[in-house]
């Protein structure tokens, strides 16, 4: 079966193609989307993910338009994104100046993901009118993804010195996501200068790999305040890839800081400094974070989850791969779900839905892959 079919349809997971809703089912669902009851929304969500793409794309493209619901149209748009680029492009595009702050947030996060050059002048205009906490970090990655443009750049390039702390702090991270070398220099200079957005530069440094930069890291090293020193470790180990003795530290740190309530700073800087090594595949550094978190109480359990969560929506490859032989997959599982309830982006949990069903389908039946993406499918409900 998982032979036959197309890559749009191994969306509809375990349900066989005859057990799909019809049209009118689907209808219903894609209004009960909005419902106040968490299972009935739940539920809907799953519906509209089971029915076939030649049913479910027209209809959540219709209603992504012109639903009477603006939270409806901002869901149905999110569920669309989960069917693939060749069905959900139009869409986007028709509602990149969307009055909807939902929508457009989705927008944003589609062309991140999406680039589209065409584009480009659309997102540097909307840098002059988007300041809402909820939509402009999007529309920055956005533009981070794309900033091998020369346009992009230099409307992108003022954002890392200049504005308030929040919006640089996310253009520094996707900057670093997206390896933007030409930025390190710049970055550095950020990372350099005690203050909210110093861990943040330094990882970013760490992720986009400039190895000029290891003498400055050195040097904070020596100089920096102990709640930055996780953000030091991870960096030099992401640029020299000699992971063992940063990743020991940081083990040892986050142990110590889970064990005292006073320590809650460098419990997140330590778990979201394990949180970046584990995003780019280090499975021993997932181990870390999961080993505290699964057996803790509020507030390191939230903090923990949160980086666990970062991690997943980053990288869900890297889940499946550390809980393939996890002994505790349950409880692991439990953290991830108390992230995702955390966390509320829609847009990126959807993504992770994507990749962990395409994983079930890819697995060998009886596998460990496909029993932990079952696992994770049934306990996060999707």
């Amino acid at each position: 079966m998982k032979n036959l079919m197309p890559a749009l349809i191994v969306l509809l997971l375990v349900v066989p193609t005859s057990a799909a809703p019809g049209v009118q089912n689907l209808a219903t669902a894609i209004d009960q989307l909005v419902s106040f009851d968490f299972p009935t929304r739940t539920n809907a969500a799953r519906v509209v993910r089971r029915t076939p793409a030649a049913e479910a794309i027209p209809a959540l493209a219709t209603a992504a338009r012109s639903h009477k619901d603006g939270y409806v149209r901002y869901r149905a748009l999110v569920l669309l994104a989960g069917f693939g680029e060749a069905t959900a492009t139009d869409t986007m595009r028709a509602l990149i100046a969307d009055p909807n702050d939902r929508v457009r947030a989705v927008v944003y996060a589609w062309f991140e993901r999406h680039p589209v050059a065409e584009v480009y002048p659309i997102l540097i205009q909307a840098l002059d009118k988007e300041q809402s906490e909820f939509v402009r970090p999007a529309l920055t990655r956005a533009l981070a993804a794309a900033h091998q443009d020369p346009a992009v750049r230099a409307a992108v390039t003022p954002l890392i010195t200049r504005g308030e702390d929040y919006f640089r702090g996310s253009v520094i991270e996707a900057l670093g996501d997206y390896r933007a070398v030409w930025a390190a220099p710049i970055i550095a200079e950020v990372a350099k200068r005690d203050g909210p957005l110093q861990d943040d530069a330094i990882t970013a440094i760490g992720k986009i790999g400039d190895k000029s930069l290891l003498p400055m890291l050195a040097a904070l090293q020596k100089s920096a305040p102990r709640d930055t020193q996780p953000s030091i470790a991870a960096a030099t180990c992401l640029i020299t890839g000699a992971c063992g003795p940063h990743e020991d530290y940081l083990k040892r740190t986050l142990v110590v800081a889970a064990s005292d309530t006073q320590y809650q700073t460098l419990l997140r800087s330590s778990g979201f400094s394990l949180a970046a090594l584990a995003a780019r595949g280090s499975t021993a550094a997932l181990s870390s974070l999961l080993d505290v978190a699964e057996p803790s109480v509020d507030p390191v359990r939230a903090a923990l989850a949160l980086a666990v969560g970062h991690v997943a929506l980053r990288t869900p490859g890297v889940i499946l791969d550390g809980l393939e032989s996890r002994a505790t997959r349950d409880r692991a599982i439990e953290v991830l779900r108390d992230a995702f309830d955390m966390l509320s982006e829609d847009f990126e949990e959807e993504r992770f839905f994507v990749e962990i069903r395409r994983a079930y389908w890819a697995a060998p039946e009886g596998s460990a892959r496909r029993a932990v993406a079952q696992a994770l499918i049934d306990k996060l409900e999707f």
